[in-house]
């Protein structure tokens, strides 16, 4: 499905001149990239090639490292294709912004020390092992995990990563269904307790074991001083039946007293069937003999922070399987899950945007949509996929079936979601031509953002209909090129003359102004404020 302004890209094209051609325009505006590059395991028989000795790398190393790339080892030349992608990657993410890296062992050394360099180490946040839970068919061990290094943009971001509990669509499928069928709470605090038995979940969900009379689950949670080596405040604490003190805990409660009395008045009173009562926030036992808890329902702590372990079955190939009816049409694809908990640990706002420049089966889109659809927040996507065969038969083709509906392998018609993309071929024609003037077929937009960049750093927003592309630290930049000037009765629009100027949009502060030439004198141009840059000269090629 393709519209021009869905803010969804699919590129296909060699993902570093990609990379340059998008920079201009989302400099600065990226909150998450994930990528899943290549492995460099050497197995050439995978649909899409990892391999450092694939035709489209050994063309790129020809190119832009020279002779001197065909004496390198695949670690080296893995390193040589990953260090500018990275660079740029970079460029592209907000302050906030957050990159995460899928790989494997046999680079893994490598692109952290690479990721160090480009990124900071002090930028570092994690490396996860992904427990895939298949092991592959190794000689020795069975190898089960992959890695995802992840780094922020800027040290002084405050990012918090965080997760959804395991398991909790399971127990709320339960709870709903033991409501539904009008059974009693006691015998679905029974069931639930046996479903923590049967699957083992985490005691972040396991503490959470019992029922009020709306089927919430809710847990008792410790109110006694939580450091061993000091001592919380002692106070009085009366139980509320038999109005005798309740036992202190040994060293002090946890809040201070006021804190304490606010949880206790913080709503009515609740007799559970085990004759305890749950007062405000805090429950009590049918005496004051046991200590008191606080009470904590399951829906109020859903998350935890980003487990530097992520357990997740390995299933992209049943995924694919079960859009295009077809088994091994893409090796090895990330599992939408896996990229979902990780677009989703990062707190993201409507137009906020995910790049994937190994776009690869399209998962990240993929996943992009599911969590658009779920939390209705409206992030978009930019997804590079170097191969054109992937990415029109696979990468675009199965996010179009997702965007229009399709027929699954179980026969059941999936309906669409209604998102759509663009879908883009890059041009074989760069910006400037081998002698560095700016080619023919640039339009006056092109060339603003690429203005924009190199002049500010930053992605261009402006709607490049006029010279005046914007204002930036207190500076008005200009652009004339391509008969972008409105009055026809001046001569020379791509020529800083005084008719030209006189015409310019007015701005009352310091103006860099980007002309194929000057016809005012240096002296005329500083007493103006006025910074002449020559195109395309002024501009790095």
């Amino acid at each position: 499905m393709v519209t021009a302004d869905s803010g969804n890209l699919i590129v296909q094209g060699d993902n570093l001149h990609a990379l340059k051609a998008l920079l201009p325009r989302y400099a600065g505006k990226v909150k998450c990239i994930y990528i899943d590059p290549p492995y460099n395991t050497g197995n050439e028989g995978w649909v899409y090639n990892d391999n450092v000795n694939s035709p489209e790398i050994k063309k790129w190393l020809g190119e832009l490292v020279g002779k001197e790339g065909e004496t390198l080892d695949r670690h080296d030349r893995w390193l040589c294709m990953m260090y500018p992608r990275l660079v740029m990657l970079r460029q592209f993410l907000k302050d906030d912004g957050v990159i995460f890296v899928s790989i494997d062992n046999e680079e893994i050394g490598n692109l952290r020390i690479l990721m160090d360099e480009i990124f900071g180490g002090n930028c570092f946040v994690e490396c996860i092992a992904w427990n895939k839970r298949i092991p592959k068919n190794d000689a020795l061990i069975g190898n089960i995990h992959e890695y995802i290094l992840i780094y922020k943009k800027s040290v002084t971001a405050n990012i918090k990563f965080t997760m959804r509990k395991d398991g909790l669509d399971e127990v709320y499928e339960l709870l709903d269904r033991c409501k539904y069928k009008d059974v009693t709470i006691e015998d679905t605090e029974k069931k639930i307790r046996q479903l923590y038995k049967e699957r083992g979940f985490d005691r972040g969900v396991t503490l959470y074991n019992n029922l009020d009379e709306n089927y919430k689950l809710w847990g008792k949670i410790n109110v006694s001083w939580p450091n061993g080596n000091t001592f919380g405040p002692m106070y009085e604490v009366l139980h509320p039946i038999t109005e005798k003190p309740v036992k202190i805990p040994d060293r002090g409660w946890r809040w201070k007293q006021e804190t304490f009395d606010e949880l206790l008045n913080d709503g009515g009173t609740q007799n559970i069937q085990d004759g305890s009562i749950i007062s405000g926030k805090i429950w009590f036992s049918k005496d004051e003999r046991t200590q008191p808890s606080s009470v904590k329902y399951l829906e109020e702590v859903e998350n935890i922070l980003l487990r530097s372990i992520l357990s997740l079955k390995s299933n992209g190939g049943m995924d694919l399987e079960d859009v295009f009816l077809k088994k091994n049409i893409f090796a090895y694809p990330k599992p939408v899950g896996l990229i979902k908990l990780l677009i989703n640990s990062i707190e993201m706002n409507d137009g906020d945007i995910v790049f994937d420049s190994f776009a690869g089966s399209g998962t990240t889109a993929l996943a992009t949509m599911e969590l658009n659809s779920e939390d209705q927040t409206k992030r978009s996507f930019i997804c590079i996929e170097m191969l054109e065969d992937i990415a029109k038969n696979i990468t675009a083709e199965r996010c179009r079936k997702i965007c229009t509906g399709y027929k699954n392998s179980k026969g059941e018609v999936i309906k669409g979601n209604n998102f759509s993309f663009q879908y883009c071929k890059l041009s074989k024609d760069p910006l400037f031509d081998a002698n560095g003037q700016i080619s023919s077929d640039v339009g006056f937009s092109q060339l603003a953002e690429f203005v924009w960049f190199a002049e500010t750093g930053s992605g261009f927003t402006g709607k490049g209909d006029s010279p005046l592309l914007g204002i930036h630290e207190g500076r008005a930049i200009y652009l004339l090129y391509n008969g972008i000037l409105k009055d026809k009765s001046v001569d020379g629009g791509n020529v800083l003359t005084t008719p030209v100027l006189n015409v310019l949009p007015e701005f009352d502060g310091s103006r860099v102004i980007y002309a194929a030439a000057c016809r005012l004198g240096a002296s005329r141009l500083n007493k103006l404020g006025i910074v002449f840059k020559q195109t395309p000269y002024a501009l790095e090629v």
